[in-house]
């Protein structure tokens, strides 16, 4: 555990002080939970952003993207539910004065007998080496039998609870689990109660006249409540999708863990219309799919894995979370749900207009159903960084701190490095920018020694050096050195754009899903 609280302090380190993310208004000591991508920072988000609408839009036929108002109608935020039922459960410990939510704190409770069953497994994994048959291990042995039974016995009766709105019992449970304050140790708590997550605010020109609003907690019911508009516009046909990227707002009072959970965040969802009977198939088919996104970036399969929902939220039928392995733990990453047609019909209910789907293979109308596809930018970016940041031991005993960040996603895609500042190195070296510049982000730097050049774009997470000595005025050749291998070739540099691009082309790894 101190481990893991150590490598997660460096990655919050590393990105202070590389320019990927600062404390927001920091001069003024800064927000809670609210954080300023710095201009490394941008360009890694802006990548991950670009990965994701390539895979999601361009490369399917019928998927769209929309980019709807983050201010809505507030009557929108009462049919979908969130007036109502947006809530999270918090409890406070009376001796520290920390607030929870409740239901992280029986999570993070049943995590840990996952973790104790895991333990157990992989003891016998190295004891039995290849013979090992995980499958029946997992179902025979008593010990791993009696963890998994108790995890899934807690949050079974959680997500009853819950759904029953039954805020005793979840008290009970933690009380029964004897969890304690992760601060002060204490089991002194308060009762469990709800509190609404939206922030809400004022449209209008005086206080007298002026419109209450909330700022949107997601971006869902923009695509929701524009069905109508995109699939007569687009002539879509059903099947279809509606995709968008951008910020929500959710009053988080217990914000924690960096960018992991914010109060002001970004979105990256997809919401896939279809003929009602069919919504499993579909919902079966983006899990596997947005895994194998996922996948295509290279991060280790072993730091996946899918969470089925017990507690269903009020519009699904089903729910499941791709889980990512983070340094405080496997925690949500992407959402899939298959949400009925719970968001359209409540929007016809209230709005008095009709939001249905003509077929004209069946010659009837019908609202659609939809399986949803949510991922946080802002997660995702920190499983991309904080997977990627390492600590290397090198031959000659030396250590180097690098970001292996996936090539196709680094902010930075190659440094331009004249050996000396003299000779005319400098001249080459800005004009293989000039020319490398209109096809990629590339950086030129001339400072410090060359190694120390070196290390500096290793911990950018940039793949690529490029080095200007004094053969390249001879042969116009340049050393360029792999980030990740510390290999150095000798090219031409004509061949240099080519080289680049084969190895950063979204084309190349979105091929591997």
């Amino acid at each position: 555990m101190a481990k893991q609280e150590d490598n997660f302090k460096n990655v919050i380190s590393h990105a202070k002080e590389y320019g990927f993310i600062f404390p927001s208004s920091e001069i003024y000591d800064g927000l809670s939970a609210v954080y300023d991508y710095a201009q490394n920072g941008a360009e890694l988000k802006k990548n991950i952003r670009e990965y994701w609408w390539k895979s999601m839009v361009q490369m399917h036929e019928n998927i769209v993207g929309i980019d709807a108002a983050i201010f809505m109608h507030p009557t929108t935020w009462k049919a979908s539910g969130h007036v109502d039922a947006f809530n999270d459960p918090l409890i406070d410990n009376k001796d520290s004065k920390k607030r929870y939510r409740a239901d992280v704190l029986i999570e993070d409770y049943a995590e840990k007998l996952n973790q104790k069953a895991q333990k157990e497994i992989d003891k016998a994994r190295e004891r039995f080496g290849d013979a090992f048959d995980e499958a029946q291990y997992v179902t025979t042995n008593p010990r791993v039998m009696e963890y998994k039974a108790k995890q899934r016995e807690i949050l079974e009766r959680m997500a009853r609870s819950l759904g029953n709105e039954d805020l005793a019992d979840v008290k009970a449970l933690i009380e029964e689990l004897e969890i304690a304050c992760p601060e002060s140790g204490s089991r002194n708590w308060t009762e469990v109660r709800q509190f609404n997550l939206m922030f809400g605010t004022k449209l209008g020109a005086s206080a007298d006249s002026a419109m209450d609003l909330y700022l949107r907690p997601e971006t869902a019911q923009g695509i929701f409540v524009n069905f109508l508009n995109v699939q007569k516009s687009g002539r879509m046909k059903i099947p279809f999708g509606i995709a968008q990227t951008g910020k929500a707002f959710r009053n988080e009072i217990v914000a924690r863990q960096f960018i992991f959970r914010m109060r002001e965040f970004e979105q990256m969802e997809m919401q896939f219309f279809v003929k009602p009977g069919e919504e499993m198939k579909w919902y079966d088919y983006w899990k596997e799919t947005r895994l194998k996104w996922h996948l295509s970036l290279g991060l280790g399969r072993e730091n996946y894995r899918f969470h089925d929902h017990e507690k269903l939220a009020h519009y699904a039928n089903a729910a499941a979370d791709i889980e990512f392995n983070f340094p405080f733990g496997f925690k949500e990453l992407e959402g899939i749900h298959s949400r009925t047609d719970f968001d359209l019909k409540a929007h016809e209910q209230f709005s008095g207009k009709k939001l249905q789907y003509f077929d004209t293979e069946e010659n009837k109308n019908y609202v659609p159903y939809v399986v949803e596809t949510s991922v946080g930018l802002d997660r995702m970016f920190l499983a991309v960084f904080a997977n990627s940041l390492t600590e290397e031991t090198l031959e000659d005993g030396s250590t180097r701190t690098v970001l292996r960040l996936p090539s196709v996603l680094a902010p930075t895609k190659a440094a331009i490095l004249p050996l000396v500042k003299k000779d005319g190195l400098p001249e080459i070296s800005r004009k293989i920018v000039e020319e490398l510049k209109w096809d990629f982000n590339v950086a030129y730097d001339e400072k410090d020694a060359v190694g120390r050049r070196y290390r500096r774009q290793d911990a950018l997470g940039t793949p690529f050096c490029i080095t200007v000595d004094h053969q390249t005025i001879e042969d116009e050749t340049v050393t360029i050195r792999h980030r990740d291998s510390m290999q150095q070739d000798r090219v031409k540099i004509s061949e240099l754009r080519d080289i680049i691009a084969n190895d950063v082309s979204m084309r190349n790894w979105l091929m591997k899903m």
